[in-house]
Formats: C-alpha cells, structure tokens, sequence
C-alpha cells in the first residue's frame, strides 16, 4: 500500500524559532528536512503534507510563505498552516494570503494557550470563516480537553475538523476509559470528518511503545470513527 503522510513535520533551524524543542534531545539541535523524511520511508510514501511545526509566534506566517515554494516545485503536497483565530486582527487578510500559499487546512495548537480559548466568540467566529473558505480546521488538543474540542465542533457546524493524534491519550499515564468515551463523543459530530492515526507512540513510556501497548488505543479509535474515517500521519520528527 502507498501512502500519504497527512501530517510530516520539517525544521529548518537557521531560518525560524523553535522555542519549544529546547530541552528535548531528540529535536533541539539540527534540521529535518523533505530529503531526510524520504530517506526513512523506503519510497512509501508517495507524497505528504505539510504540517505547521509551532515555531515561535514572530515566524509563522514566515514559515508558510516558505513551505509555499516547496509545494509550487512538487516537493510536498500541500500545507496546513498555522492561524491564530483568538483575533481578528490580520486573520481575514492572512485567510486571503494562504489562498495562493498551498494551504488545504490550518491549526492553531490549543494545549499551550488557555482552555478558555477556544470558547470565545472571537475564536468561534474565525473558526466559521476556515469552513467558509472550504478549508478544515486541525484540532490539537490534550486528552483532558477533548470535551472542549466537541463543544468547538458543534458552535461551527458548517467547519470541517480532524482530530489530530488520536486524541492524544495518556498512554503513560492511563485515563484509558474517560479518554475512550471522549473519543466516541466526538465521532458522533457530522462535522469531524476525520481522526489522524499519528503521533501516538510518543505517548507511551520511553521504550513501551509495543504492538500490545498501542493496541487498545488504536482499537478503540477504530470502533469509534471506523476505517473510513481514519487517516495515517507520521508525525515525523516529533514522533522520535
């Protein structure tokens, strides 16, 4: 089976901020580029989408303007980019300039800003405007929050999410069962089209990360939104 990655990172360190890899071995020191990722996959992958990496605020849109030339020239498929719907200043414009950028979605990672956020009519409203455009909103949000990640779906029913990484559960830490049923909450939401299969090795503890581990977290994913609606991401490097 050939494969798209609907969710690949890449770092380009000597031209954006990357505040939050510091500390993390596996991330805070080199780049990680479109050539490296197709070196791990043994051909695979037939092409990926790039997803915004959470540089530092200053350097976002200068990251999707950047990410814009290597979908013109072939070498990813597209991009979701990043947004900040907490404010209408510039969002309309910004929403204007990703049309001519590759952009098939956007993401605003919601578990380093306040739960509240993305309660706010402000938030809400440029959330409407994403589906007006006829672009999908990512949905980055820790286990705990996923009730708020239902209630962000029903307020914009005409907007289409994904779930990025399974939910993020705690694999580690357990929540299993609360986790589970704020997945089956979510799937029963017209409106989320979709749940990434990604990211959750990361989840578990250094070196648990098993077939056994990740099978109950994946059935349970399965059952809820069935194979039609799953979608695979590497979640590449951030998964090392």
């Amino acid at each position: 089976m050939d494969l798209i990655d609907t969710h690949l990172h890449l770092i380009w360190r000597d031209r954006f901020g990357y505040g939050w890899t510091k500390g993390i071995p596996a991330l805070e020191t080199g780049d990680f580029t479109p050539a490296d990722a197709k070196a791990l996959t043994g051909g695979r992958v037939q092409g990926a989408v790039f997803m915004e990496v959470g540089v530092d605020d200053a350097d976002y849109q200068a990251e999707a303007r950047f990410v814009a030339g290597l979908v013109r020239d072939g070498t990813l498929l597209g991009q979701i980019a990043s947004c900040r719907p907490e404010s209408d200043a510039g969002f309309a414009a910004w929403l204007e300039e990703c049309e001519g950028l590759g952009v098939v979605g956007y993401r605003r990672i919601l578990h380093v800003v306040p739960d509240d956020m993305s309660q706010t009519a402000t938030f809400r409203a440029n959330i409407r405007r994403i589906g007006a455009q006829g672009r999908p909103f990512d949905i980055c949000m820790l286990a705990r929050q996923l009730p708020l990640a239902a209630d962000l779906a029903r307020a914009c029913p005409d907007t289409t999410f994904v779930l990025d990484h399974c939910g993020v559960p705690d694999i580690a830490g357990g929540g299993f069962d609360s986790w589970r049923a704020a997945i089956g909450a979510l799937a029963a939401i017209d409106n989320i089209a979709a749940v990434k299969v990604s990211g959750i090795a990361a989840y578990a503890a250094p070196g648990t990360a098993t077939f056994d581990t990740l099978t109950p977290w994946m059935d349970a994913v399965l059952d809820a939104f069935g194979p039609l609606r799953l979608i695979w991401g590497s979640d590449w490097p951030v998964v090392n």
